[in-house]
């Protein structure tokens, strides 16, 4: 299944892809017995609700998938409704990965003249929340602030069933599903305070979307094809398989001594192909179009737009 949010009617709501069409949750699960059960009945419930509701939630949603009245009552008309994030506030920080792709060391050891060696342990930081922004929206660009804008396309795993300490073994069991990031950073930012929150912080610097995909959907998230395109042109051209820390080993290690939260979203390293790494370097400017896809999950698009 894809979930994702909708703004609709000043209010936001979840809401269900099927066949192209988005079907508002809010209407379709009306009089759901396990909204009562989860206290979700008398107030407006979102995507986060339904994904800490469990198993529960996910067999009331198989059934509105195949209820073809219940999805003729919700379906969203175009124009009705404007796309945003599917998880437009987790319950924490977006978590990243940097260096997670071998490709991606080497070609940042090569335009840098350094030798950074492979990690050998998930190197993590964080995106706030302020960051998130839908498909189909603006990513801002600030000349005042920064002049080297830059993409990075990822994976991004979004946690159904919270935990601490989580052992690898059992790890995908608590993936509720996958989206796409694309962790947007500002090179010149990233240097010049020597770390990576304020660089890759900036709001609109972490689109995702279109949508969550539910994990039943991804036989093996480590085989997907993982690219990104400006205006057309392929930057970034891989395959999840190249990734130095998988999903499980990922989670294991952020997961230690540290409780993870249905709706918590793991953005899981980005391949080679960025545009500082480019011969000549190649950042992005006002009206570029960014395109993120992975298999099996599908296309985030954004444009980005300069301010004053």
């Amino acid at each position: 299944m894809k979930l994702g949010t909708f703004l609709r009617g000043g209010r936001q709501v979840p809401v269900l892809f099927v066949n192209g069409a988005a079907h508002d949750l809010q209407e379709a699960l009306a009089g759901a017995p396990f909204l009562e059960r989860e206290g979700l009945a008398r107030h407006g419930f979102s995507l986060l609700d339904l994904i800490a509701a469990g198993d529960t939630a996910l067999d009331a949603l198989r059934t509105v998938a195949m209820d073809a009245e219940l999805l003729a009552r919700s379906r969203i008309a175009d124009g009705e409704g404007q796309p945003l994030a599917p998880m437009t506030r987790p319950p924490k920080n977006v978590f990243c990965l940097g260096r997670n792709y071998a490709e991606h060391i080497r070609e940042d050891n090569v335009s840098r003249d350094q030798k950074t060696e492979l990690p050998k342990y998930p190197q993590f930081f964080t995106k706030p929340h302020t960051a998130i922004v839908g498909d189909g929206a603006d990513i801002r660009y600030d000349e005042r602030v920064t002049r080297r804008l830059d993409y990075e396309v990822e994976l991004a795993v979004v946690i159904g069933r919270g935990g601490r300490d989580i052992q690898a073994g059992d790890a995908l069991g608590h993936v509720f599903g996958y989206t796409i990031v694309n962790d947007v950073t500002a090179r010149d930012l990233q240097r010049r305070h020597d770390q990576w929150f304020k660089g890759k912080g900036l709001d609109t610097s972490c689109p995702m979307g279109p949508w969550i995909v539910t994990a039943d959907e991804i036989l093996d998230p480590h085989a997907l094809r993982i690219e990104l395109s400006v205006n057309g042109e392929v930057r970034q051209d891989a395959s999840t398989g190249d990734m130095i820390f998988r999903i499980p080993e990922t989670i294991e290690s952020l997961s230690a001594g540290l409780t993870l939260e249905p709706g918590d979203v793991i953005a899981t390293g980005t391949p080679s192909g960025v545009g500082y790494a480019m011969e000549p370097r190649q950042f992005l400017a006002d009206g570029d179009v960014v395109e993120c896809r992975v298999e099996g999950v599908g296309v985030l698009r954004n444009t980005v737009r300069a301010v004053s």
